[in-house]
């Protein structure tokens, strides 16, 4: 799951370089948080956050396939 955040938000990013992407567990959920430059945040979330929530979509369908649990955080 990690790698596909990554290949995602570097596909939308001015500074791919820049985007950091770190899996930690907790309670049996897959927490992913998604580190982008500053400039780059508003690409990630989209308008009204259309985009995070694509994002955190097609991840959850890949994790359902996978018979598991992620959440995607988008922090700063």
């Amino acid at each position: 799951m990690k790698e596909l955040v990554s290949a995602i938000a570097k596909s939308l990013v001015e500074h791919p370089e820049a985007v950091e992407v770190s899996e930690s567990e907790s309670n049996g959920t897959t927490v992913i948080q998604l580190r982008v430059a500053s400039d780059d945040m508003g690409k990630v979330i989209g308008k009204q956050g259309r985009i995070a929530k694509a994002i955190r979509t097609v991840v959850k369908a890949a994790a359902t396939k996978a018979n598991t649990k992620v959440v995607v955080e988008i922090v700063q």
